[in-house]
């Protein structure tokens, strides 16, 4: 595993220098992964440093025989909640979902391209119906031969009005089950679909229709408008059914989204929709960029005083620890707040604290009288425990606020995660492995470059020498 350290390190850093510096790189990106490996990469940065844009909408009192329903607090957290899933869905980082008064929704998205579309998913009700056709009205297809035969009358086409003039739906929206609904990249076909899992009640209702109605056409219709009108290859019995047709990466996620979280209880109106600035803007970026680079060569001019040659470790480590936390942000999407800057420049607190404690105690096993190779391989073994024990609690606090914290929490707590996995990698095997290739070299066997006395490296190699005479003499 030794021997293949090195090769790994390279790759790893060669992908990291591709993703951060390469103009229109391209790679996987986690929030889309089923889209490959061709995907535009950027940096993306938050509402305070960016801007982005914020609506604002409005629940509706719900009529019904007379009588007038008003959203309650409970029912208002609820639309809170499914709108923070939606808008989060479309890859949107560190959205800000919160409620307004008694009735009112505010929606802020950092840097988003597309308000369109965000404010489209945010606003629909996702009321799903399955209705069917009727074959000798508008025709049947026949699986076997892929023959189409026409009706009396066209079927609608995706878009369409199709909230009257049609027969009862099969069953409704209330029926899927979102855990088993998503969407996905079927390689094969070459296009996107929808994998749509049905609860008991309507499993029942699908596999007896369909069992007697093979080769008609059934429509998906989202709010009275028609999605998709697909026909019935053959019976469906297992309560899962693949929606495929004219989808985007897109419109399958969004139509997927919709099933999953499921209907609002109150539908939304759009009361406003303006565009935010940036509350710290460019130049405070641009300051808080140079503190961070300031603060950061303070740390590498100290670890070069102070450790000399395993110090310059550290300093190249710390480099190629920078450059790979920075494509993982990329890669993920991480979007970047201050505070999550602040998050980056604690973790890289904690990457040098990480060496400093193999540096000290490889210090120490040389003043104890060990060879130069064998302290720093002791220094390494024995900081480990020191260095998983505190990564591990640090963790294990990020993940508490990261699962329990606000979408601002959230963001910081991901990056401090990014930075303490990354810096265990970079502590314990980056340096490690250029620390190995460097103590072997007769240029390095001086005690000033490791921050000892002559003294104390006459002393490891007097013990070392008489250690070997003892060991002959054991031998004889």
């Amino acid at each position: 595993m030794r021997r293949f350290l090195p090769i790994l390190i390279l790759v790893i850093g060669a992908v990291a220098l591709y993703v951060d510096f390469f103009p229109g790189a391209r790679f996987a990106v986690f929030s889309s992964i089923d889209a490959g490996l061709n995907q535009p990469l950027q940096t993306k940065l938050g509402l305070d440093l960016q801007g982005g844009f914020s609506a604002t909408y409005q629940a509706q009192p719900i009529v019904k025989d007379g009588k007038t329903t008003y959203p309650d607090s409970a029912a208002m957290e609820t639309i809170r909640n499914i709108v923070e899933s939606r808008v989060n869905s479309t890859g949107a980082v560190e959205a800000i979902v919160e409620t307004q008064g008694s009735d009112q929704v505010v929606v802020q998205v950092p840097g988003a391209t597309d308000r369109q579309a965000i404010e489209s998913l945010v606003g629909n009700a996702g009321l799903l119906t399955f209705v069917p056709l009727d074959r000798n009205t508008y025709g049947y297809m026949t699986p076997s031969t892929g023959v189409d035969t026409p009706g009396t009358k066209p079927r609608p086409n995706a878009g369409d009005n199709v909230s009257t003039g049609f027969a009862a739906p099969l069953f409704s929206g209330d029926q899927v089950d979102g855990s088993a609904t998503n969407s996905f990249y079927d390689s094969k076909q070459g296009k996107w679909a929808v994998n749509l899992g049905l609860k008991d009640q309507a499993k029942t209702a699908f596999s007896t229709w369909s069992g007697n109605n093979v080769g008609s056409y059934f429509m998906i219709v989202l709010d009275g408008r028609l999605v998709e009108a697909p026909f019935i290859q053959s019976a469906i019995t297992t309560g899962s059914a693949e929606i495929s047709g004219g989808f985007t990466a897109q419109t399958a996620n969004q139509l997927a989204s919709l099933l999953q979280y499921g209907a609002l209880p109150f539908s939304l109106t759009q009361l406003s929709s303006s565009d935010i600035p940036a509350t710290l803007g460019q130049s405070f970026l641009n300051q808080t960029i140079l503190a961070g680079a300031i603060g950061i060569l303070l740390v590498m001019i100290f670890m070069l005083i102070y450790y000399r040659l395993p110090g310059a470790i550290a300093v190249l480590a710390l480099s190629y620890y920078g450059v790979v936390v920075l494509a993982i942000f990329r890669i993920v999407p991480v979007t970047l707040t201050l505070a999550g800057i602040a998050g980056f420049v604690l973790s890289v607190g904690m990457a040098v604290d990480a060496n400093i404690l193999i540096f000290e105690r490889t210090k120490e096993e040389l003043r104890a009288g060990k060879t130069l190779v064998s302290a720093v391989e002791a220094g390494f073994n024995r900081a480990w425990n020191s260095i998983l024990d505190s990564n591990v609690s640090s963790l294990i606090t990020a993940s508490i606020l990261y699962f329990g914290g606000s979408s601002t929490i959230k963001g910081f707590a991901l990056v401090l995660m990014i930075g303490v996995l990354t810096s265990m990698f970079t502590a314990v095997t980056v340096s490690r492995t250029l620390l190995r290739q460097v103590v072997h070299r007769q240029s390095a066997q001086r005690a000033w470059m490791y921050g000892v006395s002559d003294e104390e490296f006459q002393a490891r190699a007097i013990a070392g020498r008489m250690g070997s005479r003892r060991e002959a003499r054991s031998r004889v």
